[in-house]
């Protein structure tokens, strides 16, 4: 195992590949690649099961991932990075979507359970809950129109990228408090109500 210093992981999650790129399953990853063109980066690459940015951001020495297990085998990706450094639950963050909060609104928590999102459940299963978690919203779909599953690996349009490149600067903002401020810093400004920004698709 390596001794790690004051390593922190950012681990984004989403699906590999293109035809994933532009869904709202993703945003995970489109955070990650804010951050990493925010700090000093060394750049993206493949280690075992994960896409890895190791650089410097906010004066902290930090660890970018991008899983390419797919979403509902985060935890097989994650875990092995936690476990070579033997780092704390407390230096990782976790960045994903959540249908259960309106679309622009973000919710950081130290803990908890998956609330039922397949990726936090896989990351559950291999470390346990005591992780931080950031959650964007991106509503639910009238299911009138169309079913969730659909809805999380429809490509958005246009506007709906935009309105979410929006949103991911500001979960990315919120990153850089939890790394330099710490949690409950990046809590208070993070989580306050907003009004969601953009409509989602099949919704009424």
């Amino acid at each position: 195992m390596e001794q790690a210093g004051q390593l922190y992981v950012v681990a984004g999650l989403g699906n590999p590949g293109e035809r994933y790129a532009a869904t709202r399953h993703n945003l995970g990853f489109w955070v990650v690649d804010r951050l990493a063109e925010a700090g000093q980066f060394a750049g993206w690459r493949r280690e075992r099961e994960s896409l890895q940015n190791e650089g410097c951001l906010e004066a902290r020495r930090v660890l970018l991932l991008k899983p390419l297990t797919f979403m509902n085998a985060s935890g097989e990706a994650i875990a092995p990075v936690m476990a070579r450094y033997r780092l704390p639950l407390d230096r990782l963050l976790v960045v994903c979507d959540d249908m259960d909060l309106p679309v622009g609104r973000i919710r950081l928590k130290a803990a908890g359970s998956s609330g039922g999102h397949r990726g936090l459940a896989s990351i559950i299963a291999h470390l346990g809950t005591g992780f931080a978690r950031l959650r964007v919203g991106i509503g639910r779909p009238d299911p009138r129109q169309m079913s969730v599953i659909d809805y999380v690996l429809a490509q958005m349009n246009p506007a709906e990228q935009e309105a979410f490149g929006q949103v991911t600067d500001r979960a990315a903002t919120v990153v850089r408090l939890w790394l330099r401020e710490g949690l409950t810093a990046a809590m208070n400004w993070g989580n306050p109500k907003e009004p969601p920004i953009v409509q989602s698709a099949g919704s009424t």
